[in-house]
């Protein structure tokens, strides 16, 4: 486990059934509006979001609030509210907005729960292709149900890689490095989404490093990747907090994350460049 990891008690029963449900009740709103062109508007950051995104930020804080109204909310659409609370959810209501304004189900809702600015608890759900990854801290990860396990791969020349498009890569040393990881690796697949982090966290992809993220896009990932025997950070091999920059690297070992980080530094990736 990464230095710093989550010391914490888990979450009870009644915080996980409540995620749960959340993540019911996310499922029909984005269902209502996906193949439907819902209109798209481009925000300030150039990014497109739909009421589809709006629709379902709005029912997961309103039944954050009624039902824990001591705890904070980080959303993609409507900001902060009390991020310095002890327990904070964060969310983000439609991961992969260009997928499902295309019509790809591989958009994902995605619910975490921090305590102390760590996650604890993580969703990963896709309505359209009907699977949920749950995360809890010191528990074996569930996909639909039933317990999955991260590859033991520990070999980069053996890895199947995921990342992002490279039109998220902004700062001057991501190219070079993702390049590297690229032809280091047995092969690359682009455009995952958060289902990335779910087919690392089945064993079904050994590597997925990914850019140009904010906290949404990834604290849910992390109780989903740890509790199926994987390591997350970002790149520089700091744990993830509400506190974390732009980029996140998850192996199925620890032995390959390692290799992995390892890269990324001798490719100009040093821990201040996650700090912008």
């Amino acid at each position: 486990m990464l230095e710093g990891t989550i010391v914490s008690l888990a979450p009870d029963e009644t915080i996980v059934a409540f995620a749960n449900a959340l993540a019911d009740a996310a499922r029909p709103v984005a269902m209502r509006y996906f193949r439907a062109a819902p209109e798209v508007e481009i925000k300030a950051d150039q990014s497109p979001v739909t009421i589809a995104d709006r629709s379902v930020e709005t029912t997961l804080r309103e039944m954050i609030a009624a039902r824990f109204p001591g705890h904070g909310i980080v959303g993609e659409e409507s900001g902060a509210q009390d991020r310095n609370r002890d327990h904070v959810w964060v969310i983000d209501p439609i991961d992969g907005t260009q997928s499902f304004i295309v019509g790809s189900p591989m958009f994902g809702v995605l619910i975490a729960l921090l305590h102390k600015g760590r996650p604890v608890l993580g969703i990963i759900d896709h309505p359209a292709l009907g699977q949920r990854w749950l995360g809890v801290h010191g528990r074996p990860t569930l996909l639909d149900g039933r317990p999955v396990r991260a590859s033991a791969c520990t070999d980069l020349a053996a890895a199947r890689f995921l990342t992002n498009s490279p039109h998220y890569y902004t700062m001057p040393e991501e190219p070079a490095a993702l390049a590297s990881l690229h032809e280091a690796t047995r092969f690359t697949s682009y455009g995952m989404e958060c289902h990335g982090f779910g087919l690392v966290a089945s064993g079904y992809a050994d590597l997925i490093v990914e850019t140009g993220l904010d906290i949404f896009d990834y604290l849910a990932a992390v109780p989903v990747i740890e509790g199926a025997g994987g390591v997350i950070s970002d790149w520089a091999g700091q744990p993830l907090t509400i506190d974390s920059g732009r980029t996140v690297l998850a192996a199925g070992s620890a032995v390959l994350h390692a290799e992995a980080v390892g890269l990324l530094a001798r490719g100009g990736i040093r821990p201040s460049a996650e700090q912008g």
